[in-house]
């Protein structure tokens, strides 16, 4: 995967022409497009991995309707994503939140849950479906990023360990699978007898190396440092697994959060724009499957466009004379390369 700047731990602090809320396909192809227009890029998500929906819930998936690609897993799109705007020096501030966004001269301030603040000319938000927050297991809360995950974004990190997987729909399936030729143990723990995955993959996954314990619940974790088991109960029984890893598959809550009160215009908890992209606030657009308008189709394809769209608007508003149709890209890739090497603007 291309190298992601990410300074989480101080407040995020950046001027730019365009900030992007939301880092998932559409966010990150709006970061590339700002920097193929020689526009410089930040990319705030509250998630500290790129990709949104895409990585957070089926990275391992083959995905069959992305233009260009007859078959794509969702953990490759994202990293060709990523690869696309790295020319352009696009920066990320990932596992934050934007809470505010205020006018100033020239654009409009973003503000972060970290106290931190974005300075940007155009502001495009590709939240999709909100700001996703993961359900959590009660007992696993304390050991958050020392071996309690609710994703798996790189299977080969979990080489070796001995993992748990808690859940009964795809995407606990789904990482139990493709978790098992790597760990030295795969144990899927789901509370109930049936599962909510696809019937083929719960027949591969009876026939994969998986433990699985149903009608089970795990209830404690242990470990000093690092989580390094787990306690399960099913029934009357109680017994503890060895565990360096426990990934909590139980699903994301999701919502517009913040975004609901800035202002903007909103259809059924999705952003109004027009067809420019644009929404009620100037310089203020929106892509993906956060925005609404007649006719829209929920797919990632669609949210490209969209994204090209919303950018290729804002260049001229931030650089007015300048065409909104852009230049043939085999044309214009290796000068839109050179002017976008330096953001023409940015703070460490």
């Amino acid at each position: 995967m291309p190298a992601v700047v990410s300074a989480v731990g101080r407040p995020a602090e950046a001027a730019v022409d365009v900030a992007v809320v939301g880092a998932g396909p559409a966010g990150l192809y709006a970061a590339y497009y700002a920097g193929f227009r020689g526009l410089s890029a930040v990319v705030v998500d509250a998630l500290d991995e790129p990709g949104g929906q895409v990585s957070a819930l089926y990275p391992e998936k083959l995905l069959y309707d992305v233009a260009g690609h007859p078959a794509v897993k969702g953990r490759q799109l994202i990293d060709n994503l990523l690869e696309q705007a790295a020319p352009f020096g696009t920066r990320y501030l990932l596992g934050r939140t934007v809470v505010g966004l205020a006018r100033r001269t020239g654009g409009w301030t973003l503000s972060t849950d970290d106290g931190g603040r974005v300075d940007a000319g155009a502001v495009v938000i590709a939240a999709g479906l909100g700001r996703f927050v993961p359900r959590r297991l009660p007992c696993s809360v304390p050991y958050e990023g020392r071996g309690v995950a609710y994703h798996v974004p790189r299977p080969q990190a979990h080489a070796g360990r001995d993992v748990v997987v808690v859940g009964g729909g795809d995407s606990a399936v789904d990482w139990a699978l493709a978790l098992a030729p790597l760990a030295r143990s795969t144990t899927l723990v789901h509370r109930r007898g049936t599962f909510r995955a696809h019937e083929y993959s719960v027949r591969q996954l009876y026939a994969s190396a998986v433990r699985v314990v149903t009608d089970a619940e795990v209830v404690a974790c242990h470990g000093t440092q690092r989580l390094e088991r787990v306690g399960i109960r099913r029934g009357d029984e109680a017994f503890t697994l060895p565990a360096q890893a426990l990934v909590a598959a139980l699903g994301f809550t999701s919502g517009l959060g913040p975004v609901a009160e800035w202002g903007i215009d909103l259809e059924h908890r999705r952003i109004r724009v027009d067809r420019s992209m644009s929404t009620n606030l100037p310089g203020v657009h929106a892509a993906g499957d956060v925005c609404a308008y007649p006719g829209r189709v929920p797919l990632i394809t669609v949210g490209f466009g969209e994204a090209g769209t919303a950018v290729n608007h804002a260049a001229v508003t931030l650089r007015p004379g300048e065409r909104l149709a852009p230049e043939h890209s085999s044309d214009a890739f290796p000068g839109a390369r050179g002017r976008a090497a330096v953001p023409s603007a940015s703070a460490a």
